[in-house]
């Protein structure tokens, strides 16, 4: 159905509802009750945050509680949390907004739609690519009232060419108390415009120096900013560590803010991007296609040791381990690829991880199985085949073989630098403030391709990163490509730095006169 001027004369009769103004949406008439004579009304406004781990993705209910209605804006495919708060606040889930087509985590809009039984999905038809699903689109300024809660849909392009920012305003008042920004605006940071291609980049960053400028920089001091990520999230560039924040705050201390120049701005924000994501391009085609609805969890069937080693022999088919890195180095099954069932796993399987991969799952025990899915299918790792039930203690007791990585600490590594091979897989800017001296480095998503032009695959390498989970990612990748002798530094570089051992710096550069 498209909203935004074309059908909402539909959307109404549909409800059975009277029509608003045509500037003013709604998706049921029950967001227009009033009191009876002579009682007076209390709004009892709800905002509650839902914060992901890892990704550091932040999606929100809203909602009236004295009407009983609520909206999700940016729901995550996980959305069992969104319906316990809506029913333990007594309100009904009305509305799914979007603020634009995401390319971090798999959207969890449809999801959600189909748990409330078709609830309708609100996204900008700004500029925006073909939808493969049902979306009510948005044009500039539409109007949603939630009870006495209005939402206000406001074009704010540059992280994408379609994002929308929603302000939040009491009906009545003044002005907006506060404005959903989705990724164009962060605490201390903006949106990154780098995800569509070189072509668009600098089209796209002039967008969002016109959004920072044009839009947030207009808007009352007071006003709330509700983002769309936290610290953690390579969606922005160095992203603060509070999860909500203020205009007035962001005007004071947010560089971007500051910056009034076009041409500075625009240099600025792309000097400073993080690493791209690999699954961020290919997670985007797949929210504009619409994810697959499961109503509920993706199915993953338990299968005995025999029937595990039977299912790991077939096409394409990937092991994934995600005990701990001690348990993973202990003992672990042959081929095996470890990334632990942090929150961390779901940005690590976006790095490292196709789509389409047919994964096999070893877990710390049964009872990870949830968890463990759950990080996965936040960045769209969904297609998982089976779990060794009972884990490595069954594997083991089946009597198949297994395989190990050493575990190093840093004084016999300090000893030992002349014969063995150190590999540095953390991040370039951690790189820079120091590193193990004779240590080669190499991030961690480039190690698959370039282990071996560093390496020696005959002679021992010890991996690190800061502390240890990024090490045990990079030791299995090197295990898998046939080295013959990996070992992991025990608590890698922070233990390094704590035992008081040599740090090393790489020399600046020549500056030429």
């Amino acid at each position: 159905m498209q909203v935004g001027g074309l059908a909402k004369a539909a959307l109404w009769d549909w409800l059975g509802a009277e029509r608003p103004n045509p500037r003013i949406l709604a998706t049921s008439p029950v967001w227009c009750t009033k009191p009876k004579k002579g009682e007076r009304k209390i709004m009892a406004l709800v905002v509650e945050l839902f914060y992901a781990g890892g990704i550091a993705e932040l999606s929100y209910l809203i909602g009236d509680d004295s009407e009983g209605v609520a909206a999700v804006i940016d729901p995550r495919p996980d959305c069992e949390a969104y319906l316990e708060k809506a029913q333990e606040s007594g309100m009904a889930i009305k509305a799914i907004f979007e603020t634009h087509i995401h390319a971090d985590f798999m959207s969890g809009a449809r999801e959600l739609s189909h748990r409330l039984g078709g609830a309708p999905i609100y996204a900008s038809g700004i500029d925006a690519e073909e939808y493969g699903f049902d979306v009510n689109r948005l044009c500039e300024g539409d109007e949603f009232k939630i009870g006495e809660l209005v939402l206000t849909a406001r074009h704010t392009p540059g992280h994408t060419p379609e994002h929308i920012s929603y302000l939040a305003t009491q009906e009545g008042a003044a002005g907006p108390f506060a404005v959903f920004s989705g990724d164009t605006l962060f605490v201390d940071s903006v949106g990154r415009p780098d995800l569509l291609g070189e072509d668009e980049t600098q089209k796209l960053a002039g967008k969002l120096f016109e959004s920072i400028r044009g839009f947030y920089s207009d808007l009352n001091d007071g006003v709330i900013v509700y983002p769309g990520h936290g610290a953690g999230s390579s969606c922005g560039p160095d992203i603060g560590d509070r999860m909500i924040t203020s205009i007035g705050y962001e005007k004071a201390s947010n560089t971007y803010m500051k910056i009034e120049d076009r041409d500075d701005f625009i240099k600025q924000v792309l000097d400073s991007a993080p690493p791209e994501p690999r699954h961020y391009r290919p997670m985007k085609k797949v929210n504009a296609k619409g994810p697959k609805v499961f109503n509920g969890y993706p199915p993953v069937e338990p299968l005995e040791p025999a029937a595990f080693k039977k299912a790991l022999q077939g096409d394409g088919a990937k092991l994934l381990d995600t005990r701990d890195m001690l348990a993973f180095g202990s003992a672990h099954i042959s081929g095996a690829f470890n990334i632990a069932a942090r929150p961390e796993l779901s940005v690590w399987s976006g790095w490292m991880l196709e789509f389409d991969e047919p994964l096999y799952l070893v877990l710390e025990d049964d009872s990870m199985l949830t968890t463990t899915l759950t990080h996965l299918w936040r960045t769209g790792h969904t297609n998982v085949k089976g779990y060794l039930a009972g884990g490595m203690g069954a594997w083991i007791m089946d009597g198949h073989e297994v395989d190990r990585i050493e575990q190093i600490d840093v004084h016999r590594l300090e000893k030992r630098l002349d014969e063995i091979q150190v590999l540095d897989v953390r991040s370039p800017e951690e790189r820079e403030k120091g590193f193990i001296p004779t240590s080669q480095h190499c991030f961690v998503p480039n190690v698959e391709e370039q282990a071996e032009k560093l390496l020696d695959m005959e002679k021992p390498v010890a991996t690190y990163c800061a502390s240890g989970f990024r090490a045990s990612i990079a030791s299995s990748i090197l295990k898998r490509k046939g080295f013959q002798h990996v070992l992991n530094v025990a608590g890698s570089f922070s233990a390094w730095t704590s035992a008081g051992k040599e740090i090393a710096k790489e020399e600046p550069a020549e500056v030429s006169s």
